[in-house]
């Protein structure tokens, strides 16, 4: 790295704190800071899909999975292409005209209009726990970067990683995300697709190539495991519909229009991206075949082949791509803290100034919870796949209930979720000690599978009930 790349690294660093703090300028109360204003149109909603999920597991945990494993690693992005699609097709437009006759910001006000307020609160729980998740995952990627660009030991980086975010995040609020992720979404086509994969072809050769000088088994698809590509697919793709930022999106759109078409042009540039970034993960693997940490690759691609002052651009280009992931995140997650938690059941007269204010310090808070996640745990995906499935298990049967059948019992919904959010954690710590027999199983389908049963037992219950006419 020369003067001048690190320079350019450290400029748009601070750029981003100034545009935070220009968006705190722009902000006039809570709505505009949670869902800026509800006036974007479909190319900003667009960036916004693009920049939240094309993060720090799409650019530098697939390419590090392909680094490792092959091809097998585009299936994370692919898995996010369709999910959007679907939600595209089938719930932004929906999601968009409910949030706006019920004057929603959150995930959770739309859970509690629809059943009750301790559904809300599960909730909340589930959806704070995933955001917290997410955020991490992006985090350490972060840290990954800085920690081979300046040479400092990972826990440094990532403090440095996660003050950028945090504070242009927690001044700037939603409006701050949105100016940010314009530039960061060109940024990272540019860096990744346009310049990344020519270069990759041309110093590691083509894919025929590559599968000369490369093992068997970096071109197999199912070389992870069918079994947890399936898990990773389907977690991603029901995480589309029960994702609080994916809602939050919705609310921010100017009509129902903006929000469907905003979530399907984004599925256009998800594909390129996808290959790009596995591409480079393959040509990493032929060239630099001793790189300590995999987490690592894709900036060691970037230093050593770029030439002077693009390879600034570039790097600049995959830490926008991962800073615009972490601040929607770690934004939501704030949310939670505030608006379903502290003004919901603490103060709900709270005015409007205070408001603004323990929304930026739930901001903080938010951000350094998820700091400490990144600091413990440190492979990329399974973070992010562990956010995925406390979402998916827990909040798919009665979201999906939620938004296509009026007569679903509140009753059900909360055991739904009740029930699911610990099977999935107690699943997940068991596989964590080596607990072997029926915890080898992914913790997504027990999860599921508590989900769907309670919801159909308690209807079932219920529907008992009321043919005997007793009230349920």
């Amino acid at each position: 790295m020369t003067l001048l790349d690190t320079n350019i690294i450290f400029i748009y660093m601070g750029l981003m704190v100034v545009i935070g703090l220009y968006a705190c300028y722009r902000q006039k109360n809570v709505e505009d800071y949670y869902v800026a204003g509800r006036r974007l149109g479909p190319f900003s909603i667009a960036c916004l899909w693009l920049a939240s999920w094309v993060g720090g597991a799409s650019i530098v945990g697939s390419s590090s999975r392909a680094y490792e494993m092959g091809v097998t690693a585009i299936w994370y992005v692919l898995a996010i292409a369709i999910g959007c699609l679907l939600f595209g097709l089938f719930a932004a437009g929906r999601i968009k005209k409910l949030g706006d006759e019920h004057e929603h910001l959150t995930y959770p006000d739309f859970i509690e209009q629809r059943f009750d307020s301790r559904t809300r609160i599960v909730a909340t729980l589930t959806t704070s726990a995933a955001m917290i998740a997410y955020a991490a995952g992006q985090l350490v990627a972060m840290g990954s970067i800085l920690h081979v660009l300046l040479g400092w030991d990972y826990s440094h980086a990532l403090l440095l990683a996660s003050a950028i975010v945090i504070t242009y995040t927690a001044t700037g609020g939603f409006l701050a995300v949105t100016y940010t992720d314009w530039a960061q979404f060109i940024l990272l086509l540019v860096g990744i697709v346009f310049i990344g994969l020519p270069i990759a072809i041309s110093e590691a050769g083509s894919f025929a190539e590559l599968s000369r000088v490369l093992p068997a088994g970096h071109f197999d698809l199912g070389a992870s495991g069918w079994a947890g590509i399936i898990a990773l697919v389907i977690s991603i793709v029901l995480s589309f519909f029960v994702a609080m930022d994916s809602f939050t999106r919705c609310f921010a759109a100017r009509d129902a229009t903006a929000s469907r078409r905003g979530v399907l042009w984004a599925v256009v540039f998800l594909l390129p991206i996808a290959v790009a970034a596995t591409w480079l993960g393959l040509a990493s693997a032929a060239l630099f075949p001793a790189v300590e940490s995999s987490n690592d690759i894709l900036t060691t691609f970037v230093v050593e082949l770029f030439p002077v002052g693009i390879k600034g651009l570039v790097l600049v280009g995959i830490l926008a791509a991962v800073m615009s992931s972490a601040d929607i995140c770690i934004l939501t997650a704030s949310a939670n803290l505030t608006r379903d938690a502290y003004q919901r059941y603490l103060n709900p007269d709270v005015g409007k100034k205070k408001m603004m204010r323990i929304s930026m310090m739930s901001s903080v808070v938010a951000g350094l919870l998820a700091t400490l996640m990144a600091w413990k745990m440190q492979d990329i995906i399974d973070v992010l796949l562990l956010g995925f499935t406390i979402n998916s298990a827990a909040l798919f049967v009665p979201t999906m209930m939620a938004l296509f059948w009026k007569g679903t019992y509140a009753k059900a919904a909360f055991w739904s979720i009740a029930l699911s959010l610990p099977t999935v954690i107690v699943w997940k710590i068991a596989a964590s000690f080596g607990v072997k027999g029926i915890f080898a199983i992914e913790p997504l389908w027990p999860g599921l599978i508590v989900s769907l049963v309670t919801i159909a037992v308690m209807h079932t219950m219920r529907g008992f009930q009321l043919s005997n006419g007793k009230a349920p």
